[in-house]
């Protein structure tokens, strides 16, 4: 078999716990996402774009939903006999077995999986942010700089840079230093957790920590090491669209920024198409009575009411007279009649009953998670069911089939929680 020049390894293990009830059972990576989408199609669909087309994908937390969305990577042209998509989930070693305890350790704990392979270079990358790179190029600009590592990086305001791990440079873009979240940044290049290594380079670094560091990690450890140790290391600029969809308000964000007529993120390219697992679905229908304006409509969806500002996923019933405004209803979704629901996030399978609304009142933060529900989004867990004529603040979770007893006075003001999921919080 022909030696790889380049693979992916791409981490999708997280939980994505700042998303709320949108991963109490699944993984980050496998959200919806603008409504046929799930999030880590864009990182695949950019592996395939770059002429990536061996990949091994790490999973971990509730991996069942991203494992059924894989498959064997048909989808993403990955279903092939040399090199295609793996998944990689944690396994026992010798005598006894353990979780994934860092981004460098979920490497560590794949070495056979890459030695097998033996590339010249890997391609480490989040599986959980929205954006559109050409690997192949940052590849080219690895080689011409000999660097044993490069770092993508992002300028951000100068205000924020203590939100991120920070890459300090010279003129020439060559790494001099490192911080972690520095409270006095230096500098605004924000590593964006995509990195090139030289194979034979890492290769040595992670064994090497993995006997100091149980949860070795590539910002925490790698990197300063490689620096310590005077590895040319350089920053790779981007200079496009690219969000962190690791909160409720900017994953809701992202979803709207994608329904302006122009957006910043083009998810129409043919050039750079990204490519997901979808069946076929039914055309759309849109009602007589129906009024839709500035909206993401998925397939199989049937609307009768009004839709503004909103994106619907897959198999979504709009019944008649319901209004949904700046709101993403996920797949399989159901507003009844006369329902109004204004910012909100509806999970996969939820059911709205009729004449319920939901978004009104003050934006008052969340009793239980004031710091994950505190932006006036209020958000259901899948599969929930809220009865008909209740009415729902903002900044309030609602999970499992509630009924009308539930409310009191048949209201949930803002700040609100309801459960009926052991854990689900």
């Amino acid at each position: 078999m022909r030696k790889k020049e380049i693979i992916a390894m791409l981490l999708a293990g997280g939980q994505g716990s700042r998303l709320g009830v949108l991963t109490s059972n699944l993984a980050k990576p496998a959200v919806s996402f603008c409504g046929k989408y799930r999030i880590i199609d864009f990182a695949l669909s950019n592996c395939v774009n770059s002429g990536i087309d061996t990949v091994g994908i790490v999973t971990q937390y509730q991996p069942l939903r991203l494992n059924q969305h894989i498959g064997i990577g048909i989808p993403w042209d990955l279903d092939r006999k040399s090199g295609g998509v793996t998944i990689l989930s944690p396994h026992v070693r010798g005598e006894s077995g353990d979780w994934f305890n860092g981004t460098a350790d979920a490497i560590f704990r794949n070495l056979d999986y890459i030695d097998n392979i033996n590339p010249e270079y890997v391609l480490i990358l989040s599986a959980d942010h929205i954006y559109k790179m050409d690997y192949s190029r940052m590849l080219e600009y690895h080689k011409v700089n000999k660097s044993t590592a490069t770092i993508a990086v992002i300028e951000v305001p100068i205000e924020d840079a203590s939100r991120f791990g920070i890459m300090n440079t010279e003129d020439d873009d060559k790494i001099y230093d490192f911080e972690e979240k520095p409270e006095h940044p230096k500098s605004n290049l924000a590593s964006m957790g995509i990195y090139i290594f030289t194979w034979s380079k890492l290769r040595e670094a992670i064994i090497k920590d993995s006997e100091i560091h149980p949860d070795s990690d590539f910002g925490k450890h790698i990197i300063p090491a490689m620096l310590e140790a005077g590895e040319n290391m350089y920053a790779y600029r981007f200079n496009e669209f690219w969000r962190d969809v690791g909160t409720i308000e900017s994953y809701w964000q992202t979803n709207m920024e994608l329904i302006k007529p122009l957006p910043d993120f083009n998810l129409y390219d043919d050039f750079w198409k990204i490519y997901t697992n979808f069946d076929h679905q039914p055309p759309q229908f849109t009602a007589k009575e129906a009024k839709v304006k500035g909206s993401l409509i998925s397939e199989g969806c049937e609307v009768y009411g009004e839709v503004v500002n909103s994106i619907l996923g897959p198999n979504v019933l709009i019944e008649k007279g319901a209004v949904v405004k700046d709101s993403i209803v996920m797949s399989g979704g159901i507003v009844g009649e006369n329902a109004y629901i204004e910012r909100c996030i509806l999970s996969e399978l939820c059911v709205v009953g009729k004449n319920v609304s939901i978004g009104k009142g003050e934006n008052v933060p969340n009793a239980l998670k004031p710091d994950i529900y505190d932006t006036g989004i209020t958000v259901t867990a899948e599969n929930t069911i809220i009865p008909d004529n209740v009415c729902i603040g903002k900044n309030c979770v609602i999970s499992g089939e509630t009924t009308y007893a539930d409310y009191k006075n048949g209201s949930l003001e803002s700040g609100g929680t309801i459960s009926k999921e052991a854990d689900i919080l």
